[in-house]
């Protein structure tokens, strides 16, 4: 099949199930109640939130730069900024391709190869992974009575749904032919690297794994850190201003807003563009556990999103208007 079709097609299943997921949030609500919730929000409180969601951009981007810094490249912070918010824009039309365009962007105006870069966004996402499960912790920790169970019942339906027939002989041939198949891909690897087709597939290969062991390199490794608890903590207050914006939802508080953050962020993991639908639903579900209705529960997931989508379309576009006429002058 074409890779075109096969793409087109792929992004198509996944937009089907982020408008799924915002079905099923909507199915039992008064439309009318949230276009009223939506309608009576305060939006001034909108602009601290954006404020913050911009320096938490900004701090990626200085993350990044470090990141960086061990493949012997120091890209300008403005260049890299701007990459950073034009990914941003390219994952609404078409999830995870923002990775690779940021990439690709960053490359050509920096002279450096895109494939080691590849490599240290894949390093990255590893840190925003092992991050949000430290939120998740403490998430239930300081509210483990209201959030435990209900985390516990999530996790074994995303992990063990239909995988309860599974033995553990089953899992181990699993294993086994996983790890078979990555061994065999070596070997004709290397018995192929005469092909000159093989040998640019490897050379990108290594460029990924420099690029992704950059991490382990890293020259201020208290920057980063620092940049990394910034980054979250400044996404966490973004969506605690949502809660002022939104009429008699200030009183949920600060624990409110810690498990808006980690349950929403885990429903933008869903690839649907933008994480439309299974970001809303996500918020709905987790703001239940609060007494909040399911309208004003969707309409605080409408609004948070709306904000960061809007932020994405505006400043992202204009990076990506930005990035050729600011690399034009510098030439």
């Amino acid at each position: 099949m074409n890779k075109k079709v096969l793409g087109f097609l792929q992004y198509l299943f996944f937009l089907g199930l982020g408008i799924f997921l915002l079905w099923l949030a909507l199915r039992k609500s008064d439309w009318n109640t949230i276009l009223n919730d939506l309608s009576d929000a305060n939006y001034l409180f909108l602009v601290p939130a954006t404020a913050m969601l911009m320096l938490s951009h900004f701090s990626r981007a200085v993350r990044w730069r470090i990141l960086i810094r061990p493949l012997g490249h120091r890209p300008s912070l403005l260049n890299t900024f701007l990459a950073v918010m034009t990914g941003y824009l390219a994952n609404l039309a078409v999830p995870r391709l923002g990775e690779v365009l940021k990439c690709t962007l960053l490359g050509r105006y920096e002279k450096m190869p895109a494939d080691k870069l590849i490599g240290t966004i894949v390093a990255e996402r590893a840190i925003d992974v092992c991050s949000l499960f430290i939120i998740l912790l403490l998430t239930i920790a300081v509210q483990y009575e209201l959030i435990g169970s209900f985390a516990i019942g999530l996790f074994k339906n995303f992990f063990f749904s239909g995988a309860k027939n599974f033995s553990g002989a089953g899992l181990t041939i699993i294993a086994v032919l996983v790890v078979f198949s990555i061994l065999l891909c070596l070997w004709l690897l290397k018995k192929m690297s005469r092909l000159q087709s093989v040998g640019k597939f490897r050379k990108a290969l290594q460029g990924i794994w420099q690029g992704l062991i950059s991490i382990r390199y890293i020259e201020n490794k208290g920057a980063f850190f620092f940049h990394t608890v910034l980054i979250w903590t400044l996404y966490l207050y973004s969506a605690y201003m949502g809660f002022f914006a939104m009429k008699d939802m200030s009183q949920y508080g600060i624990k409110a807003a810690l498990s808006a953050l980690t349950f929403g962020s885990f429903g933008m993991i869903v690839p649907s563009p933008g994480g439309i639908g299974s970001y809303q639903y996500a918020i709905q579900q987790v703001m239940l556990l609060y007494g909040v209705s399911p309208e004003k529960g969707l309409s605080l997931g409408m609004l948070i999103w709306f904000s960061q989508t809007a932020i994405f379309i505006i400043f992202g576009g204009i990076a990506f208007l930005l990035f050729p006429l600011v690399n034009k002058r510098r030439s």
